[in-house]
This record gives structure tokens, sequence and C-alpha cells, in this order.
């Protein structure tokens, strides 16, 4: 009994000292003020630059950059407050053609980049 006990408490202290040791998952929200850059990957990938060090990948639902240019104006804005903490918080837009055509753009996913994944993209 008193080994059974023993072993229990051991397993209860490790339990405990795991969780006081596991780091808490680091927010992934961001300001829009933040915005620093981005860039159109395809027709539906654009990549934004969050406070000179972060990269995010947004992903959308529809083709909203398909004929994009580069010196196309691309709209990023927040929905609701300035806080974007995931894709239901941004809002995103192309004026595409040299301002003929708008194109509001569905945003379907928003993922933070690891350093080695935002190192890795094309310049």
């Amino acid at each position: 009994m008193k080994l059974a006990l023993a072993v229990v408490s051991a397993i209860t202290l490790a339990a405990a000292n795991a969780a006081v040791a596991a780091p808490a998952a680091a927010p992934k929200c961001f300001m829009t003020q933040q915005i620093t850059g981005h860039a159109i990957a395809n027709e539906r990938t654009l990549y934004l630059r969050v406070g000179g060090k972060s990269v995010y990948r947004a992903e959308m639902s529809n083709n909203c950059f398909g004929g994009a240019s580069p010196s196309d104006p691309i709209t990023i804005a927040p929905r609701g407050s300035s806080s974007v903490c995931g894709e239901q918080d941004l809002n995103v837009g192309a004026t595409l053609n040299g301002g003929g055509l708008s194109s509001r753009c569905i945003v379907d996913k928003l993922t933070k980049l690891t350093p080695a994944e935002a190192a890795a993209l094309p310049k």
C-alpha cells in the first residue's frame, strides 16, 4: 500500500511540474497598424509582414487576386477592432486593372509562419 501511494504521489508531482514547465502558447494577434508590407503570391494567397519581424500567410477562399499586378492597390483593414487574431478579423480587398475592377477577398485561413518558413519565401 505504501509503495502504491508513493508511486501515485510521484506521478502527481511529475505531472504538476510538467504543467508548470510547459510554456504558454504565444498569441498570434497583431494590430493592423503593425502591417509594414505585403506580397501577393498567387490569386488566393497574400503574405503580410507584421512588425518588421513576423510574416503571416492569408489564404483566400476565392480568386480575388486573379489578374492583379504589383501596382494594383490592396486594401487590408480590420473587421471591428484593429486587433487581428484570426481570419474572421481581417478584411482584404483588391482594386484590379488600374481601378477598373474591385474584388473582395474572403480570408479562409490566417497562419503565422515560422522564421524558417518566412526565410524560405522568395524575395
